[in-house]
């Protein structure tokens, strides 16, 4: 299948610099989307290191069947599975040394969302809160699970979802880049379909839009990547855009 891509960024209303990060390299069908966290320029630091050390480990790794050392090799992954989990550790490590190496970076951490295709599936990876979402037809549904505490509330059952949208502490992550050395990643692989739409984004969306106004603007504005990605910002903006906003959307062609 052919694959088309779009991605955008926006600094929102509230902040005064872009701490998210993003990339798309089509060459080896990896797409990333990272949110830095640490106030100031620490969080863009973070969230750029990361994206640059997967991005540069998949490209160096494409051969390597010891691709994984130092880390285990997951037998219930494939070998572009295990090449994305062990990118996104190389890439907490890097994160880690660089708040090691000046004192106004301490603190630094970073979300990330990944998608590495290949043939007729895709491999997600996600640290944080940041999320991936699938459009198949006109049913949408959220592929990742937030590492978050609001999260981890909802599933206990001690708040709904309604309430955890406006939650004070709607914004404090469980897991993410450069907290700790053993960082664990969650991945799956889905198996691909075409027509089916991927979108990868940061909280700057979510928590400004719930998942059906998301679902309602990517099928009011498909096959349209650009002017679909253009709507989510514009509406994550008009409910107030209290955060950055990045949004990359991925669609499986015929």
């Amino acid at each position: 299948m052919k694959l088309s891509y779009k991605a955008a960024t926006d600094v929102g209303r509230r902040r005064k610099g872009n701490e998210d990060s993003y990339l798309e390299n089509a060459e080896q069908q990896l797409f990333v989307v990272a949110d830095g966290m640490g106030g100031h320029a620490a969080g863009e630091v973070a969230s750029r290191i990361a994206v640059d050390a997967i991005n540069e480990f998949i490209c160096l790794t494409g051969g390597d069947k010891d691709v994984t050392w130092p880390f285990d090799y997951d037998s219930s992954l494939s070998h572009a599975g295990n090449r994305l989990k062990t990118a996104i550790q190389h890439a907490n490590q890097r994160v880690l040394e660089a708040t090691q190496e000046r004192a106004d970076y301490e603190g630094m951490a970073t979300t990330v969302v990944a998608a590495l295709v290949e043939e007729d599936s895709v491999n997600i990876a996600h640290v944080g809160d940041s999320r991936v979402y699938q459009l198949r037809g006109s049913e949408l549904s959220q592929v990742t699970s937030d590492h978050s505490w609001v999260n981890e509330q909802i599933r206990s059952g001690v708040i709904s979802a309604d309430q955890a949208r406006s939650h004070p502490l709607r914004n404090v992550v469980t897991r993410a880049l450069g907290g700790k050395a053993e960082l664990r990643v969650d991945i799956r692989s889905l198996k691909t379909k075409a027509g089916d739409v991927l979108l990868l984004c940061t909280d700057g969306l979510t928590t400004m839009l719930p998942d059906d106004d998301i679902k309602q603007s990517l099928l009011r504005c498909m096959p349209d990547l650009e002017r679909t990605a253009r709507e989510l910002i514009d509406a994550a903006n008009e409910r107030g855009g209290e955060d950055n906003i990045t949004v990359l959307l991925m669609r499986f062609e015929p």
